[in-house]
């Protein structure tokens, strides 16, 4: 629980210090693809569990993230794992982990297109 706590009163300071000028600016609407990709990146190294992750997917969203950048978030969030990679060779073998973590990844981007037609 501490920290889950921890991560949750750092994302409210990232929200404090990030206007929501600069949250669009890096993870709007208008940001593009590139904001698609950098919000994947993180959501890929980022360990954070979905009771987490789905709140500040909400507060990134009212403070003027974009669906598409979100929805690539959330998926690479809960779906690649960056910093489990060493569990997942030990019990799957290098091969496997990352052949599911590459398709996972180009999978978050195949949802966040999804999510970007339903919610645009």
């Amino acid at each position: 629980m501490p920290q889950f706590l921890g991560i949750i009163v750092l994302i409210g300071i990232l929200l404090s210090v990030f206007n929501s000028d600069t949250i669009s600016k890096i993870i709007g609407k208008e940001s593009g693809f590139i904001g698609v990709i950098l919000a994947s990146l993180i959501g890929s190294i980022t360990l954070i569990p979905g009771f987490v992750a789905f709140p500040t997917a909400a507060m990134l969203l009212k403070s003027g993230a974009g669906y598409i950048q979100i929805a690539a978030f959330i998926s690479t969030l809960m779906m690649v794992g960056i910093v489990t990679f060493p569990v997942e060779i030990k019990y799957f073998g290098k091969k496997l982990t990352i052949l599911r973590n590459l398709t996972a990844f180009v999978f978050s981007f195949i949802v966040a297109l999804i999510i970007g037609k339903v919610m645009g």
